[in-house]
């Protein structure tokens, strides 16, 4: 996996910022815990920044990659499995957390279980006071689906910053790749929560992973 910074996606970040996310990343990442409800969280100490995304997107796959660890978050080849928010501590001392939120979109789901996603996460990002960022991501195969725009819509409302960000870039042709990444900014841009700046990543080739540890370093610190 390359781990040397490029220009696809994202903000123009520049060297000193890569370096200082790949030195954080490079340290300690931990599993905290796995909380099926509110009152199951963590103490909301240090800043966090959750991943969000359909089922089947590559949100386990990323993690592992934005982590350089193999298998820190778990994969499945059932869509849906995760229904829990995961919280991971990064650094040592503390620095931040990041947070895997349950997938959603999953069309064999029981009804009672997506009713159940819904009251968490919508409660989870309405009251969640550390909470600086969330990224979305959205899988470059097929771009952006009416099942997306309700959690653009879900985090808008609760008022939390997100910012778009492409997977498994590596698997469409390069022009391809350039309508979905126009397409997804100009999604952005209806959303006023919304970050401008969209992320082009693979988790297999690791294009985009430095500028999208940047992208973490940066939201925790603003």
């Amino acid at each position: 996996m390359s781990d040397e910074p490029s220009d696809i996606g994202g903000d123009a970040f520049n060297a000193e910022q890569i370096e200082a996310a790949r030195k954080l990343f490079a340290g300690p990442v931990e599993f905290l815990k796995s909380a099926p409800a509110l009152n199951f969280l963590p103490p909301p100490v240090v800043p966090e920044v959750a991943f969000a995304g359909r089922s089947n997107v590559g949100k386990s796959s990323l993690l592992n990659a934005l982590t350089g660890r193999k298998s820190l978050a778990r994969t499945s080849v059932t869509p849906g499995r995760t229904q829990e928010l995961n919280f991971f501590d990064v650094g040592q001392p503390l620095a931040f957390r990041l947070v895997d939120m349950p997938g959603y979109g999953f069309a064999k789901a029981p009804k009672d279980m997506v009713k159940k996603w819904r009251f968490l996460v919508n409660d989870f990002l309405r009251g969640r006071q550390a909470l600086k960022r969330a990224l979305v991501l959205i899988d470059s195969r097929h771009g952006i689906k009416e099942v997306d725009r309700e959690i653009l819509e879900m985090l808008d409302r609760a008022a939390v910053s997100y910012r778009l960000v492409l997977t498994k870039a590596d698997k469409v042709k390069a022009t391809d790749l350039a309508d979905v990444t126009a397409a997804t900014a100009a999604e952005a841009r209806k959303h006023a929560a919304a970050h401008p700046d969209i992320i082009q990543t693979s988790s297999e080739g690791g294009m985009g992973i430095p500028e999208l540890r940047a992208a973490v370093l940066e939201a925790v610190n603003s």
